[in-house]
């Protein structure tokens, strides 16, 4: 993924992060890919419910998979993580501009 991000591909990581579940999938992998069975038992989800979250997380450029035999591992994809970064520092930058002057 490109690190340039506009609004139309921010969009869909912004929603995937709105989640509290998803928010719990993204720090459990904090610290490094990790197995569905993993997760499944350290968040307390049942596997159809985290394989939805994973599947919107994945969707939205957020998570990288692999299989591995019958074991589907995910973790981060930091470059989407620094490009959202990136994306939201732009517009904090931006929004410090002062308003221009009104015409009367």
């Amino acid at each position: 993924m490109a690190r340039t991000l506009d609004t139309d591909r921010a969009r869909p990581m912004l929603k995937a992060l709105a989640d509290p579940c998803r928010l719990q999938v993204l720090e459990a992998l904090a610290g490094g890919e990790r197995c569905v069975c993993e997760l499944t038992e350290e968040l307390g989800l049942a596997q159809s419910r985290l394989s939805f979250h994973l599947k919107v997380l994945r969707d939205a450029g957020l998570l990288s998979d692999r299989h591995s035999g019958r074991w589907v591992y995910y973790r981060l994809r930091p470059e989407a993580l620094e490009a959202l970064q990136d994306w939201l520092a732009a517009l904090a930058r931006q929004c410090t501009a002062p308003a221009t002057p009104c015409c009367d």
